[in-house]
């Protein structure tokens, strides 16, 4: 298990639970397939959503549905760029950024939504190439993160992403169910 069960609107599907031991190799190629299917999930989350409904918060203070969806192929490439760091580099220290000031800036707005589904979905075949083909030890390859001062395993940011894409799809398919969109 790796969510816990919230009512708050921000993590719908609970906190991320990131393992102290190594997974098995079946549990892990779990959290591989749902780093595959993101991109699916999330064309048939905002599917059929008008622009106004794309510019909608999922929460009060939250971002729209048009940002969640520009975020997670932002969030996803720089997740990718520390997987391949980790790999080549011994416990290298990664660049955080500021994703709420990603998330603002004019590309979000203007870029239409179709364009971040397809290089979400490009770039999870590409990731999901390279996952489903490390070894036992490059999974325990890690990376330090400055902003949270941790060291992370391969194995821990890779159900941290699982985690992410379900957590973000949940707040556009709970904002749909809410509003009836």
């Amino acid at each position: 298990m790796e969510t816990t069960a919230t009512p708050d609107l921000r993590f719908p599907i609970g906190h991320p639970i990131l393992p102290d031991e190594p997974l098995e190799r079946g549990a892990r190629m779990a959290y591989v397939a749902q780093i595959a299917l993101l991109s699916d999930q999330l064309r048939a989350a905002v599917t059929g959503l008008t622009p106004a409904q794309l510019d909608t918060p999922y929460r009060p203070g939250g971002w729209s549905v048009r940002q969640v969806v520009h975020h997670l192929p932002d969030s996803h490439l720089n997740s990718f760029v520390r997987f391949k760091l980790a790999l080549t580099e011994d416990n290298p220290t990664i660049c955080p950024y500021e994703e709420q000031l990603w998330a603002e800036l004019p590309d979000t707005a203007a870029t239409p939504p179709a364009v971040s589904l397809a290089l979400l979905e490009s770039l999870h075949i590409r990731w999901t190439f390279l996952l489903r083909n490390l070894t036992e030890q490059q999974w325990q390859r890690t990376f330090y993160h400055p902003g949270t001062k941790r060291k992370f395993t391969l194995e821990q940011a890779l159900v941290l992403y699982a985690w992410h894409g379900r957590h973000h799809v949940a707040h556009i398919t709970e904002l749909r169910r809410r509003e009836g969109f």
